[in-house]
């Protein structure tokens, strides 16, 4: 007798966010996806000049089995979202976090963050790693605050770095999806 496979895991918003909020996972060529791209092109742009920070990847690295592509849909408009990809066997980077500029300051990122995390530990990874750049301080808070330890020097000058960079243990996971140890508690 063989197993019937499992539809895919989609992740949930916790409760005390509006209802009118839906969490999709989306190929990076989806039309919803247009102003999530759309808006960090204009951030990386606006912050540090002309670049191709999105085009430094393929698509295919945003899509399961190694990847994921999420974004947050409120009354039919994306309002935020965020991607991850295979860095090494156990370790999820997460990329492409943007919240809509109108839609800041509401949680949306920590949400964004939260669904990668959960997304990642689903796909078997027991790390997530990200890079943001010395110009987004906002950025480096939310990851300071959603539990992430930094790797770069503290005691050096933020504006004389490339990158800050920042790692998270995730919870292990059992099969299909299940902890197997307590989870974490979590800056709401």
């Amino acid at each position: 007798m063989t197993a019937e496979p499992t539809a895919p895991t989609r992740p949930t918003v916790p409760s005390a966010y509006p209802e009118t909020i839906e969490i999709r996972q989306v190929r990076v060529s989806d039309p919803a996806a247009a102003p999530l791209l759309a808006g960090l092109d204009l951030e990386y742009r606006t912050r540090y000049g002309p670049n191709d920070e999105l085009g430094r990847y393929p698509d295919a690295e945003f899509a399961p089995p190694g990847g994921a592509f999420l974004i947050l849909v409120e009354r039919g408009r994306t309002v935020a979202g965020g991607a991850f990809r295979r860095l090494d066997a156990v370790t999820a980077e997460l990329k492409r976090i943007w919240t809509d500029s109108g839609q800041r300051r509401r949680g949306l990122g920590r949400l964004v963050v939260r669904a990668l995390e959960e997304e990642a530990a689903r796909q078997g990874y027991r790390r997530v790693y990200l890079t943001t750049g010395p110009r987004q301080p906002e950025a480096a808070g939310l990851y300071l605050r959603a539990g992430y330890r930094p790797l770069h020097d503290l005691s050096v000058p933020v504006e004389t770095l490339h990158h800050l960079v920042f790692e998270k243990d995730l919870p292990a996971r059992g099969g299909r999806g299940q902890d197997v140890r307590a989870p974490e508690v979590q800056d709401a």
